[in-house]
């Protein structure tokens, strides 16, 4: 799934073109697409039309695009999910979804989504914030994060700090990959219990999750396959930078002892056995 990096590449993407450009017509080519959009499909179009898009927001993983008159197109990317921006006679991608057509004559805004589970809806008067995603915490990168109360809320968790991390109502934005590479740069098991960490541990923590999100930002995203690009279709080249993620079996580059994969709610956690010790009865 898209993490803050990646969707973050989609969110500038959207800003440079469709800020300020007015939609002429949207059509809906699959229903499951506006799912969460309650009032149905025929309501979404019939409500976008005319309307201006006036920014491209953010809050963790989801995106918004706030629209004159205060309301807002909230985007969820899910697996799968692509805003393409792409010449009106372009042919239709095969998962076309949603597309959003301008009375500028300019590029279509397309979501695209093999998967389905990604999908838009519109929030009434959520173009400030929408109420439907105001209980997802800030992000690292968000300058009103605030530094203190994350620490501070780590320590009395009792959970695995990975946990913690991947806790969208703590921190929002950072998933299974930004979490492992942080983790490894940090020298810490995805099992250290949070309340045994210290203020500094947590602090340090905290700053290399930063520094591990600009650089993959600045790398426009990790692409693994060709379901992540950003709005011109481009993948983000990340991948190459990773130390611990997905790679399995393969040296660490700063010990180089094999990278281990362990079994995580539902998903994978790769760590340096040699770097990054698992804390021994649960406790450190």
């Amino acid at each position: 799934m898209p993490e803050l990096p990646e969707v973050e590449t989609v969110r500038l993407g959207l800003d440079q073109w469709v800020t300020g450009r007015t939609i002429d017509t949207v059509e809906v080519a699959h229903p499951r697409a506006v799912r969460r959009h309650e009032p149905g499909a025929a309501h979404f179009v019939a409500a976008l039309a005319g309307r201006t898009v006036t920014g491209a927001r953010r809050r963790g993983k989801y995106l918004w695009l706030p629209l004159d008159g205060g309301d807002a197109v909230i985007g969820h990317l899910g697996m799968s999910g692509q805003f393409l921006l792409r010449p009106a006679d372009t042919p239709d991608e095969i998962h076309l979804r949603i597309r959003f057509a301008f009375d500028d004559d300019g590029p279509q805004l397309r979501f695209v989504d093999q998967r389905t589970f990604g999908g838009l809806s519109i929030s009434a008067g959520g173009a400030e914030l929408p109420a439907e995603i105001a209980h997802i915490a800030r992000d690292p990168v968000d300058l009103a994060f605030d530094d203190a109360a994350f620490v501070a809320a780590v320590r009395r968790r009792h959970t695995g700090i990975k946990r913690a991390l991947l806790d969208q109502t703590l921190v929002s934005g950072i998933g299974n990959i930004y979490a492992d590479e942080a983790l490894w740069r940090a020298r810490l098991h995805w099992a250290r219990p949070t309340d045994t960490m210290t203020r500094p541990a947590v602090t340090g923590l905290l700053g290399h999750v930063r520094d591990v999100l600009g650089e993959a930002l600045k790398a426009g995203g990790t692409s693994f396959d060709a379901l992540y690009v950003n709005v011109n279709g481009e993948s983000g080249y990340f991948d190459r930078s990773l130390h611990v993620y997905g790679r399995e079996g393969e040296p660490c580059t700063r010990c180089g002892a094999p990278i281990r994969r362990d079994p995580f709610m539902n998903r994978s956690a790769y760590t340096c056995p040699r770097c990054q010790p698992r804390p021994r009865n649960g406790r450190w």
